[in-house]
């Protein structure tokens, strides 16, 4: 399973150098008008998930006695009760604590919950879907894997002109602290940040040089042209990977390659400046010139691994499952293996309806909704009824929640049900009202 490549071609570019490369269930076969046929893959160079791959698939066809639990409890008292349990772990457990993180909108949620097999977490189109730390538990076999999903990493200056919660800007720096590995997630598909790390995950980075991390490249699906992929690789890990060199040579110089200089020293649409100042920002412990240093380069050259994949492919995320799960560590469980998440059920419900909010409602609309759970209690047959008021900020803000003949608020209502249907696993029967707040 362990692959040596020294040159291979790929287009109009070499890839030198390049050692223990796997591509799981995707690969880059000939073929095609331009040689090469593309379909979303990783590339690994770390030694622990390719001896794992060599005892062979025993371990996958075996029966696994730790199961994932059926549902999440719809009872806060029950979940609380389950989050005291002491662990039921085997001999010989490992755990790994990993902190996904990237700028807002990169996909975080939705490859933790593929990570998790199931939704656990608020995902939607928009920006700051996730309003704070929300942790996911994975435990199979020996193995618990913990999932530590955060806001996105912006900066004090946007959060105060969005008027969004603190919690997006303390949350994922005090996370980071206590993970074994970080998951660094890039949306290949934004042109704009493709290829340059976001200046607040590069100083997360900088600030945590001895937590390894990964790279991921996700939204593949959507790059068209599938050469760009490579040269991303390239200028996102300045070409090392685990410290070994990957060099990206264009035998044709392609059309970005030109005034790469000047390109870099622009700054991204909507990105602040702040120079010398970032020092002052809450969250930085570097000095000027180590800031600056930063604002210069692209990417991070300490990446373990590299893993190209769409986090909506189930197949594509089986791949970095199976390489996290590799490299966890002995050390006992910190949650028994029935936990799914530390989120309350009401805290579940409100990011559900808060992602429904941001999927059919306009600008700023949204994120001025605050929300309060009037009612939650057991109905007949089972039926989990809750009733949730939405607090408008203004009159016209109401008017697009309820819409048409109340048509919005109750289509809201239904498809967050439905989610929550399907988390519980049982059927939820939500009742949303609106009013504006004073």
């Amino acid at each position: 399973m362990k692959f040596n490549v020294y040159v291979m071609a790929y287009n109009n570019f070499e890839v030198m150098e390049m050692s223990n490369v796997f591509t799981g269930n995707a690969a880059c076969c000939r073929g095609g008008r331009n040689g090469f046929i593309f379909t979303p893959a990783c590339f690994i160079t770390s030694e622990a998930f390719l001896n794992r791959l060599m005892k062979g698939s025993a371990a996958e066809a075996g029966s696994s006695f730790y199961r994932l639990p059926a549902s999440i409890p719809a009872d806060s008292v029950e979940q609380m009760s389950l989050l005291l349990r002491h662990p039921d772990q085997p001999e010989n457990s490992k755990i790994l604590k990993v902190a996904i993180i990237g700028a807002p909108n990169a996909g975080k949620s939705t490859l933790s919950n593929q990570l998790m097999g199931r939704k656990v977490f608020a995902v939607s189109k928009k920006v700051h879907t996730t309003r704070s730390r929300s942790l996911g538990v994975v435990t199979e076999d020996d193995t618990q894997i913990i999932l530590l999903d955060t806001p996105g990493l912006t900066t004090a200056s946007k959060v105060k002109r969005h008027q969004l919660e603190k919690s997006l800007l303390v949350d994922p720096w005090t996370t980071v602290k206590e993970a074994d590995l970080m998951v660094v997630v890039v949306d290949a598909a934004d042109r704009w940040r493709s290829s340059r790390l976001d200046f607040e995950v590069l100083k997360c980075l900088a600030q945590h040089p001895d937590i390894p991390a990964v790279l991921v490249l996700n939204k593949v699906d959507l790059v068209k042209s599938k050469d760009r992929l490579l040269e991303m690789t390239a200028e996102l890990t300045c070409g090392l990977v685990n410290g070994r060199r990957m060099r990206v040579r264009p035998m044709i110089k392609p059309p970005s390659a030109k005034k790469k200089s000047e390109r870099d020293s622009e700054p991204l649409p909507h990105e602040d400046t702040a120079g010398p100042k970032a020092s002052a920002e809450p969250n930085s412990v570097l000095n000027n010139e180590q800031l600056k240093a930063l604002r210069s380069q692209d990417g991070w050259p300490h990446f373990k691994d590299v893993f190209m994949l769409s986090s909506v492919d189930r197949e594509d995320v089986q791949t970095l499952k199976s390489y996290i799960m590799s490299v966890a560590k002995l050390g006992s469980w910190q949650y028994h293996s029935e936990v799914l998440t530390d989120q309350s059920p009401e805290e579940i419900c409100t990011n559900i309806i808060r992602e429904k909010l941001l999927e059919y409602l306009p600008q700023e609309v949204p994120y001025s909704m605050t929300q309060s759970v009037e009612l939650w209690q057991d109905g007949e047959k089972d039926k989990l009824e809750i009733s949730v008021k939405l607090n408008a900020k203004k009159e016209a803000h109401m008017r697009m929640v309820i819409g048409t003949a109340g048509q919005m608020i109750a289509r809201i209502a239904q498809e967050a049900g439905e989610d929550l249907s399907r988390i519980y696993l049982r059927e939820v029967r939500l009742k949303l009202s609106v009013k504006l707040r004073k």
